[in-house]
Formats: C-alpha cells, sequence, structure tokens
C-alpha cells in the first residue's frame, strides 16, 4: 500500500475518534449518523475470500448502500472512504466488513454483483472538510426551502435534506398524500442553491426512522435501529392479542400503529389455535358462564358468571373448557366447577384477618371516648402559695 493512502487512512480514523461516533461511543458532531447500526457478530470467523470484497457503507440517517472495494484497501468499521455516485463522489462511513457485507447483500436483494458501485479511495483530508462543509449548508437549505415551499401553496411536507459528498447533488425527502407538481420549485431551487436535485417521496414510517425518538418502550424506536423494511398493521394484530383498541396507545410517533403490533403476532396466532372456537356460554350447575377474554400464554379462559346475583370473574384452563364444551353437546351439565368460598361466621377477627377482610368499614377508625382532663394550676402559683405558708 502508497504511503500515501496510509497517511489517509490514519488521519480518517484520527477524524472519526475525534469528532465524529464510534460504535462503543457516540459523541456525534453530525446528527443522526449512528442509525441502523451494523452488529459484526461473526468478527472471529474470517472468511479470506470474503474479506474486504464488499463493504458496506452508511450515509446520512438510514440510509446504507453495498459497494466493492477493487483495490483492496485494508477497511475497518468506522473509516470515510470516497464512492462512486452519479454525478461526482460521495463520502461515507464504513459500517460492515467481511462476512457481514457479503450478508447484507441478501438483505438489499442485490441481484446483479456487476451493477453493484465501487469504493474509489480512502478519504482525503480535502474530501472530508468539503463533506463537512456540505453537511453544514443542511439546515439553511432546509428552512430555505420550506420558505419556497410555502410560497408556491404546495400540499406537502419537507422532511430532510442530504448533500453528497462534493456538493454537487443534494436529495430532498418530502411527504405528500397527492401528487405534487415540482416544476416551479425545482426551478427556482435549482437557481438559489445551483446545485443538483433530486426529490424523494418517503411515508410516515420512514420519516420517523429518519428523525428518531424513543417509543413507549423506553428504548430507540425499531425504525431507527434495525427495521429496513415496512410492513402494514392492522387493527386485527390488536384483537389477536386482546389489546384495548385505544389508538393513544396503538400508534407510535408516526401517528401510525406501532410496527412491533407485528413482532408477536405469529405467535399469538399459533397459541390461539389451542383454544376451542365458534362458543361464548357454558352451561353449569349454577347459571351460565359467559365468555369475556384469554389468557394467550397461561392457556387461561376468563368467564363471567352470576353468584347470589353478583356477577364476578372466573378463570378455567382450556382443556377443561374443551370437556365442558362436550358435555353440554351431549346435554350434560356439570356441576362443582367453580369452588365458591363461603364464609366462616365463627371466624376470630384479629389483625391479620382484619387486613384480608371485605368489610368496607374495616379501615374505619372506631369513636374514642373524649377524656376529661384536670385543670392544673400553674408551677409559679404553687410556688408562691407555699412561700406565704412557710412565712
Amino acid at each position: 500500500m502508497e504511503q500515501k493512502n496510509i497517511e489517509d487512512i490514519k488521519f480518517a480514523r484520527g477524524f472519526i475518534e475525534e469528532n465524529y461516533c464510534t460504535p462503543k461511543q457516540c459523541q456525534t458532531t453530525i446528527s443522526s449518523c449512528c442509525k441502523l447500526y451494523t452488529q459484526d457478530w461473526l468478527s472471529e470467523l474470517k472468511n479470506p475470500s470474503a474479506q474486504n470484497k464488499y463493504v458496506e457503507i452508511r450515509f446520512k440517517n438510514t440510509r446504507k448502500e453495498i459497494f466493492e472495494n477493487y483495490q483492496n484497501f485494508d477497511l475497518k468499521v468506522g473509516d470515510i472512504v470516497a464512492v462512486e455516485a452519479l454525478p461526482g463522489l460521495d463520502i461515507g462511513i464504513v459500517s460492515a466488513v467481511d462476512m457481514i457485507a457479503l450478508m447484507q447483500i441478501r438483505k438489499y436483494k442485490l441481484k446483479k454483483l456487476s451493477e453493484i458501485k465501487k469504493v474509489s479511495r480512502i478519504a482525503r483530508q480535502s474530501d472530508i472538510e468539503k463533506w463537512k462543509e456540505a453537511v453544514e449548508l443542511e439546515f439553511s437549505t432546509l428552512t430555505q426551502t420550506r420558505e419556497i415551499i410555502n410560497s408556491l401553496n404546495l400540499n406537502m411536507k419537507l422532511s430532510d435534506v442530504e448533500y453528497q459528498g462534493d456538493k454537487s447533488k443534494a436529495i430532498f425527502y418530502y411527504i405528500a398524500d397527492e401528487r405534487v407538481d415540482f416544476r416551479r420549485l425545482i426551478k427556482k431551487m435549482a437557481d438559489q442553491f445551483k446545485i443538483k436535485i433530486e426529490m424523494k417521496q418517503i411515508g410516515a414510517r420512514q420519516e420517523a426512522g429518519r428523525v428518531g425518538g424513543i417509543g413507549a418502550c423506553g428504548r430507540e424506536l425499531c425504525c431507527t435501529t434495525w427495521m429496513t423494511e415496512f410492513s402494514s398493521v392492522s387493527t386485527n394484530a390488536a384483537r389477536y392479542q386482546e389489546l384495548a383498541l385505544n389508538p393513544q396507545k396503538l400508534t407510535g410517533q408516526c401517528s401510525k400503529l406501532k410496527c412491533c403490533l407485528n413482532n408477536e403476532l405469529e405467535m399469538y396466532l399459533e397459541t390461539r389455535k389451542q383454544f376451542p372456537k365458534n362458543f361464548s356460554v357454558l352451561k353449569i350447575d349454577i347459571g351460565d358462564a359467559v365468555h369475556i377474554k384469554n389468557d394467550i400464554f397461561k392457556r387461561l379462559m376468563h368467564f363471567e358468571i352470576k353468584i347470589n346475583d353478583v356477577p364476578v370473574i372466573r378463570t378455567l384452563d382450556i382443556d377443561k373448557v374443551k370437556e365442558i364444551i362436550q358435555l353440554n353437546k351431549q346435554g350434560i351439565i356439570p356441576e362443582n366447577i367453580f369452588e365458591i368460598e363461603k364464609p366462616n361466621v365463627t371466624q376470630n377477627m384479629n389483625f391479620e384477618n382484619s387486613l384480608n377482610s371485605d368489610n368496607i368499614l374495616r379501615f374505619a377508625n372506631e369513636q374514642k371516648k373524649s377524656k376529661k382532663h384536670k385543670k392544673h394550676k400553674p408551677h409559679n402559683q404553687n410556688n408562691n402559695n407555699n412561700q406565704i405558708t412557710n412565712k
């Protein structure tokens, strides 16, 4: 390897350690850089044929691509490289190498490896400085473009702007419910920014992944950390999981149904196959037990039944429920299904029993008898009387 390339690698790695983020520590000067981090869980398994042949490069936010390292640079995770782009060069950070990068090719569904772009070189000091200047222009470009959109009364929302590493192109991410005519907008933007413009439409879920945030579970959003493909989520996923249809609890930061509703749906559907179907009432000796809800993982079913004209909830195992259903089909009404506790009148009430008692007045304070306190004379007056008698 040439001495110049070695110096460029040292400078790029030093820049990452000082000003950018590393997998173990994130102290970011450029916002939103660590999203969709790739864990190298095959680091101990080295494949010489796969080593540095293909690498995964991450750019701003959730954009990642696979590139071919045709010059066999000694690349590691965190190195800054210049890659091919249309037009010019783009600057990115290596996020995966070796076997992990090969597995990511399957994830991105790349069929023709000949169409994969190539890594041009290790990023030089001039490339990194121009890249930082391009990133600093993104916020001002975003605000100016939003003013242009408002002046043209376009029904769209501009979410983010991403500059290419050489400042020759910018990608504008937007959200729109209807088709938008960009002819006047692109003409004004080209006159003002003097760059090549690419408009890319994204959905509400993609916007949440790019912006990032903390979910209701207290962790980072799944669309920010590991999700790359988004599937539709229906309200049936909540019904199958016995969840209340409360929009405030079921919707995420993108105002759509949470993607995590689909994560455990297959497990719920598989377990629900063990539960009996097409029934709602069990006929037993003390009345009809109406089915209310299920506890999927505990294999329990909850029923409401009236005991002494008071509705109570009782639970049964699914095997017991299947047995009662078969008896009801044969015209048999089982007895003593639910064990009803009868109150013991002769039970002595002590401290423990009073705490476990169902009496609503158990915490009421008993009226204390008022005690009449005797009036005592002041201490000084008694001393004066003693002095008089002594005289």
